[in-house]
């Protein structure tokens, strides 16, 4: 298989996912007391919107690719 088909599928395969989920969240630790042996973490959730004419625009690309990948 040609690597810009490749590219292809995973731009549109991202680009749907951007849009089902809508963003990237993950946890991050913070270390909030360290005193000697004592410490103390807090998590909190963080996330990164991803804006929706973004993914519209990477599935858009990625099928691009696959019919120049297909033609060539």
């Amino acid at each position: 298989m040609k690597p810009i088909i490749i590219v292809g599928v995973v731009l549109i395969f991202g680009g749907i996912a951007a849009l089902v989920f809508g963003g990237i969240t993950y946890t991050k630790n913070e270390t909030v007391i360290d005193v000697g042996p004592i410490e103390l973490e807090a998590k909190t959730k963080e996330s990164i919107p991803i804006p929706q004419i973004a993914a519209i625009l990477a599935t858009i690309a990625g099928v691009g690719l696959i019919i120049v990948g297909k033609r060539t």
